[in-house]
């Protein structure tokens, strides 16, 4: 579990990406709370696009830090942020 506490955390997803699914399935188990927004609606685009220059689901930002791409490649890095031992 978290050692800290943290900044919000808000994941930019789509409702049919699988790596989505995998990233909020694995903030829940591990009791971060955050802020879901659906990138199928063109002004959360926008949003999206303007704040972490990227067009690409899931995409994470705890803070100030962004992160993006497939879960896999964005867990380790989301470990670290967020105060989790690698496991």
């Amino acid at each position: 579990m978290a050692n800290q506490s943290h900044s919000n955390i808000i994941v930019y997803t789509t409702p049919t990406c699988p790596d989505c699914h995998m990233l909020k399935e694995w903030l829940t188990q591990n009791a971060f709370p955050f802020e879901e927004r659906d990138l199928t609606d063109p002004k959360i685009m926008m949003e999206a696009k303007e704040n972490t220059g990227v067009r690409v689901a899931p995409i994470t930002l705890i803070g100030e830090q962004i992160f993006y791409g497939t879960f896999a490649s964005q867990k380790p890095k989301l470990m670290v942020a967020l105060g989790l031992k690698h496991r």
